[in-house]
């Protein structure tokens, strides 16, 4: 009776050791479902086409302003001594003729100056700075832009966050007692994808937007340095 028994085990002993062999044999990682960037962006729904067009946008801004404002912080080696040379000289033409030849928002600043001269210190210190400003505001073109996606591009994460689980609910009370995780994963998707998405477009701009600042800072320091310098040049005496 008891080589019975064992007999009646052992056939079952040995399909549970074929299917742990099986088990142990397979490759780690075989069950794995790997989804790529894009397969991930196209489950964030509709929410995802304005932030991949705000993150476009703060991009292209910040290359160009980026371009634009090094290419107006850099000076020409000794322009401002020629300045002075000329002006004690009294070729103000000669000086004239190098701020147009030199393309920077600082010539330009010497320029209105320079055209001044004769005037009253004060009225030639006012237009100085009126040509600073505007330079500046140039300079500053399309940064509230940048600025602006740095704070919608969250908000609009959250939004596809609270659309995803409106629509997640949705489904589960449609599906009555039915309800199933597949049925979820859409709107569970949408959630979690936009709130990702909006928060890296977001933290991206906001970098983006504080390095451009701090550059056009620095413009605005080299732009008054060098109205200070004009200004005390005027008071020097002629040699």
């Amino acid at each position: 009776m008891i080589s019975g028994f064992l007999l009646q085990i052992n056939p079952g002993m040995g399909a549970l050791s074929d299917t742990l062999t099986n088990v142990m044999q397979q490759p780690v990682g075989a069950g794995e479902i790997k989804l790529s960037i894009w397969e991930l962006s196209l489950k964030g729904g509709w929410i995802m086409v304005p932030l991949a067009l705000m993150s476009i946008f703060a991009i292209y801004i910040f290359i160009e302003r980026y371009i634009v404002i090094n290419k107006a912080a850099r000076e020409e080696n000794n322009f401002m001594n020629n300045i002075r040379d000329f002006i004690h000289n009294g070729r103000i033409d000669s000086a004239l003729s190098l701020c147009k030849n030199n393309q920077s928002p600082i010539a330009r600043m010497i320029e209105k100056g320079i055209s001044r001269i004769g005037k009253p210190l004060n009225d030639i210190n006012a237009a100085i700075e009126n040509v600073g400003k505007l330079e500046v505001s140039k300079l500053e073109k399309n940064l509230a832009g940048v600025a602006t996606v740095a704070g919608a591009a969250p908000m609009l994460g959250f939004l596809g966050t609270v659309i995803g689980m409106v629509k997640a609910f949705y489904d589960m009370s449609m599906a009555g007692n039915n309800v199933d995780i597949a049925l979820l994963s859409g709107g569970i998707y949408q959630a979690m994808i936009t709130t990702v998405a909006g928060l890296i477009v977001g933290i991206i701009a906001y970098i983006c937007y504080n390095i451009l600042v701090a550059r056009v800072e620095k413009v605005v320091f080299i732009l008054e340095a060098r109205a200070t310098e004009f200004m005390d040049l005027l008071h020097e005496p002629a040699a």
